[in-house]
């Protein structure tokens, strides 16, 4: 890039010396223009960071022009997703089963009439066969249709999928009950099935009930736009008893006959896709997904695609946990072969080799690592923004000062810690946490500052900002946490070698963070370090006193209890405390406890004892003695930064 004479060529981020060298003159010069700026002087460094605004400032002062260096483009990471296929040719669309779901109230009945309709099926089973509930199953008619049903009532894959914008479920079938009518769910159930395009079948159950009234129902389901075919709608219903297993292949053909209607075809050929409907981990299979296939036919060795995860498919299984070798549209498969388990309502795809599957989940993953970035600098963007003006109020209480100035002011507020006497200053320290804070720019500094100015458990543990600034970490940082048993936290600023060294050999914690609530999440576990730990009692046994007696040692009486354990055991090591009308009397430990007459250490449940106590204390018949022990357990801080 061509100069002209005293053009300076800047970038957005400069060291102090960098700078100096681009503008030809020394380091001193830099301060010198820096000393009526915000900058910190006392934490600048040669080699501490510049950054836009500041440059140009500099360079402006000194009588000179800037002209911004080329950045390199950085180069945009290619687009490596998968994504669905073009609509298919009709000409070789086939018939698939449809999928329904089966919405209601609660109580109503859809999980009895899911167990039902099952029931039909293992009947057709050979004898023994085991049903598992994998998140959907097939039903076979008579006829040889099949219809798939989605397992869970209410499934939640339902409304997941529904915001993701998938469509599984083909057909709803509403279950009423006669005697109750339309309830609460029952119209989220509509509204659900309207939201998502879905045609509806009405099935009353509980039919065999004496008070079931479904004329009512149908009735009460007009006001909701649920029109039954008797009075002109298109909505059909079925009078069902789904624990009796009454009239089910009635409602089967009536799902039968709707998607007759709907004329549901799919693409058997091709790439698979499909739809995770639920997924768990298994003991012995590793991750397992459930999935309805919508596209394509899916075999074993297939790699599959879902969220950010994939799968080379070792296994596929039926409902009934039977292997199988390939699933076409609208069948419900059990998957085996996942390195790590989707979400339901994840769209499934197949790609064509491991290698494109590692690529589109390397993309996957960076894409939602970019949004999260995003969203961290909008966060601390608002908060710059927010305090800015608070920002510059209090620089314009201290703007009559130069910046040595105010230093001292500080200094002064400070000052009384610097001189005492070590013991005295560890003693305070205990309940103080004492913070250095180190940013990039002053936006970060600022926005870290506001996040600690929420800190409201004091009583807990002093929270003490001594200082904060601009610039990575320096030698003055390192004497200031010495001198406040401090601890520097520094966000996006280096700590040179010689630095970490000076710090490790004073026993100075720095640390370093690039995101803001990681640093806020150190910052806890320092507060919580500095917590004392609350003492918990956990009782090991309880005795009650049933005989008094005394025993003289030299001239002293020594009151004796003759003891039973009613609980868990005495242990002479432990600690006990004495109970009378619930009152705690005495707490300590045993002088003597003995059975019959022998000295022992330990006294289970059942058993008689005589025990003595360290101190001379009467007993009275009926109190308990409570043996127990004492344990320490951490705390942690009650603050709450809102993230």
């Amino acid at each position: 890039m061509l100069l002209i004479k005293g053009e300076v060529e800047i970038r957005q981020k400069m060291t102090v010396e960098e700078l100096a060298r681009a503008m030809g003159k020394d380091i001193d010069h830099i301060y010198e223009v820096l000393l009526y700026t915000d900058i910190d002087l006392n934490s600048l460094e040669p080699d501490s960071i510049l950054y836009e605004d500041h440059i140009k400032l500099i360079v402006k002062k000194s009588g000179m022009k800037y002209k911004s260096a080329k950045l390199k483009e950085e180069k945009e990471r290619e687009n490596t997703d998968a994504v669905k296929r073009p609509p298919a040719d009709p000409a070789v669309l086939t018939p698939r089963p449809p999928v329904v779901t089966i919405l209601g109230h609660v109580d109503h009945g859809k999980t009895t009439l899911l167990d039902s309709l099952r029931k039909t099926q293992v009947a057709a089973m050979e004898a023994g066969g085991i049903t598992q509930h994998i998140g959907a199953f097939l039903v076979h008619l008579p006829s040889g249709e099949k219809i798939t049903f989605l397992d869970t009532p209410g499934h939640a894959a339902f409304s997941a999928m529904r915001a993701r914008g998938t469509h599984v479920t083909d057909i709803v079938i509403l279950v009423v009950a006669a005697e109750d009518g339309v309830m609460q769910q029952t119209i989220e159930s509509i509204q659900h099935a309207k939201n998502a395009g879905v045609p509806l079948i009405l099935a009353i159950n509980k039919c065999d009930k004496p008070e079931a009234d479904p004329e009512r129902v149908k009735k009460e389901l007009l006001a909701y736009d649920v029109v039954c075919e008797e009075f002109g709608g298109d909505v059909q219903a079925v009078n069902i008893s789904a624990l009796k297993g009454e009239n089910l292949m009635v409602l089967a053909e009536a799902t039968v006959a709707l998607a007759e209607m709907l004329e549901l075809k799919a693409d058997a050929t091709g790439l698979v896709e499909g739809t995770v409907i639920e997924s768990r981990k298994d003991k012995g299979k590793g991750p397992v997904t459930t999935a309805i296939i919508q596209r394509g036919t899916l075999r074993k060795g297939c790699v599959l695609v879902a969220g950010k995860t994939w799968a080379k498919v070792r296994f596929m299984f039926d409902e009934n946990g039977k292997a199988v070798d390939a699933a076409s549209p609208g069948i419900p498969v059990e998957i085996m072969g996942w390195k790590d388990v989707p979400s339901a309502g994840d769209e499934v795809l197949e790609v064509e080799s491991e290698q494109r599957a590692h690529e589109v989940v390397a993309w996957r993953t960076y894409v939602e690592q970019q949004e999260k970035l995003k969203k961290d600098v909008e966060v601390i963007e608002a908060k710059q923004k927010e305090h800015r003006v608070e920002y510059e109020k209090k620089h314009q209480q201290l703007a009559h000062l130069t910046w040595r100035q105010r230093k001292a002011v500080l200094y002064k507020a400070n000052k009384h810690v610097m001189f005492l006497k070590p013991k005295e200053k560890t003693e305070m320290d205990k309940n103080v946490l004492s913070v250095i804070v180190k940013g990039d720019v002053d936006g970060s500094v600022e926005a870290i500052l506001n996040i600690l100015d929420s800190y409201d458990a004091d009583s807990e543990c002093k929270l003490d900002v001594v200082h904060f600034g601009m610039g990575d970490i320096s030698e003055s940082d390192i004497s200031l946490a010495e001198a406040f048993n401090g601890v520097i936290f520094g966000f996006s600023v280096k700590a040179h070698e010689n630095i970490k060294q000076l710090a490790a050999k004073k026993g100075i914690k720095i640390k370093l963070h690039s995101i803001i609530y990681k640093l806020v999440d150190d910052l806890k576990e320092e507060l919580n370090s500095r917590l004392p730990p609350s003492v918990v009692e956990n009782t090991i046994g309880e005795a009650s006193v049933l005989n008094i007696f005394s025993v003289t040692v030299g001239k002293n009486k020594i009151p004796v209890a003759g003891c039973r354990v009613q609980k868990g055991l005495l242990d002479k090591k432990m600690k006990f405390k004495l109970i009378r009308k619930r009152d705690v009397i005495w707490k300590g430990s045993l002088s003597s406890l003995k059975h019959l007459k022998d000295d022992v250490q330990v006294i289970k449940a059942g058993m008689d004892c005589g025990l003595s106590l360290d101190k001379n204390i009467e007993f009275n018949i009926g109190d308990e003695i409570i043996c127990y022990e004492e344990k320490e357990v951490p705390q942690t801080t009650s603050w709450d930064p809102g993230f």
